[in-house]
């Protein structure tokens, strides 16, 4: 065993030292392997890091949100559900929830309007969301116009703006009193958008669900879990067209490397036959081969995460963020949270480091196999 693991350390001296002899064509591949490596690692942490953010912004969601639906869309609730609903055994609190969407003319951006307990904003005032506050810009303290339903200004003053930590899941929000809501959107009186539940027990969430849905005609109970699933839907839905280019890009690098390996040049084929001359076997040959792809291949894989991991989490993946948080005129400015999972770690170096070691396993074994006296001779 020793000396099996000096000869291989031997031979992978050797491999180095070709690729130095060979720097610009080594370090080409090396650029484009790395690359491609850099685009499947982001998507991977983008996707990743979202999700995870998602479900520790949700964890203070309400356990259960009531909807009601009417001709199978959503409408509105009687409040007096609220009372009903806490009612039920199991139930620690239900609350009526106003809210609303609010298109802003002057900017092209979606508002989510949402009604305070009376005193937690005062009269003439609204507490912003990051992602609004940078679409207006203004700043804590100045005033903004809203539309009503009946198009007439509403100014109010900026009393807050809610932290840039809370952005995935805030950035639109508009928070106003009761009175203010009214005026914009004029709902029916004892009439809310939704309920919000919460219960004492989560296991028995469904069961809760269950007999809401039969109490309620019309009612629709969506739990937490319900809702962080969309969002992991979501996300993966968006990961897979991205997942689908990035594909493509390593069909292409691996019908390069391909045809890197089979198509070796006559310096190559040269140091093949000098070295079978002197004593090398198909099997050493080979295995040069292979720890050349292997040097190359690590390298580039370890380029890659690191250039991954940068582009994500110190740039805020730039190149993806469109694509994955989805266009729109207001989406929001989050730093993602560093965190690497090893299990996507490991499915990506099968996804870009095994390919690339199958695609030159064989025309390097040809290559390798070649006859000395013709390679001394090309």
């Amino acid at each position: 065993m020793p000396a099996l693991l000096h000869k291989h350390r031997n031979i992978l001296d050797f491999a180095l030292s070709s690729l130095v002899r060979r720097k610009a064509r080594a370090l080409a591949l090396l650029g484009v392997y790395a690359l491609v490596v850099a685009v499947l690692a982001s998507l991977v942490f983008f996707v990743q890091a979202l999700k995870r953010d998602a479900g520790v912004l949700l964890e203070g969601a309400p356990d259960m949100v009531v909807q009601r639906l009417v001709a199978g869309r959503h409408d509105l609730v009687p409040m007096a559900w609220a009372q009903d609903v806490a009612a039920l055994p199991g139930v620690r609190r239900a609350a009526p929830r106003r809210w609303g969407y609010h298109y802003d003319p002057a900017t092209g951006a979606n508002f989510t309007v949402l009604a305070q307990a009376p005193g937690t904003v005062p009269e003439g005032a609204a507490i912003l969301g990051a992602g609004v506050a940078r679409v207006l810009q203004v700043k804590r303290g100045q005033l903004i116009t809203l539309q009503t339903c009946r198009r007439q200004p509403l100014l109010l003053a900026v009393q807050d703006i809610l932290p840039p930590a809370s952005e995935l899941a805030t950035a639109d929000l508009v928070l106003v009193p009761p009175d203010t809501f009214q005026a914009l959107f004029e709902l029916p009186e004892g009439q809310a958008t939704d309920l919000v539940v919460e219960v004492a027990n989560p296991r028995e969430l469904e069961t809760l669900a269950a007999k809401v849905a039969a109490a309620f005609p019309g009612a629709r109970p969506i739990l937490k879990r319900e809702i962080l699933r969309t969002y992991e839907a979501i996300f993966d839905w968006r990961g897979g067209m991205v997942t689908v280019a990035g594909l493509m890009a390593v069909l292409a690098f691996l019908i390069l490397a391909w045809d890197r390996a089979s198509g070796l040049s006559a310096e190559e084929r040269r140091e093949i036959g000098i070295l079978k001359s002197v004593g090398w076997d198909t099997a050493d040959v080979l295995a040069l081969k292979v720890w050349e792809g292997c040097a190359v291949s690590l390298t580039a894989f370890l380029a890659g995460v690191l250039l991954g991991y940068a582009h994500v989490f110190l740039f805020a993946g730039k190149l993806f963020e469109p694509a994955l948080r989805g266009w729109s005129v207001l989406y929001p400015s989050h730093r993602l949270l560093p965190h690497i999972d090893p299990f996507q770690l490991a499915v990506l170096f099968f996804l870009t480091v095994v390919p690339y070691t199958l695609a030159t396993v064989v025309p390097s074994w040809r290559a390798a196999s070649a006859d000395p006296d013709a390679a001394l001779r090309s």
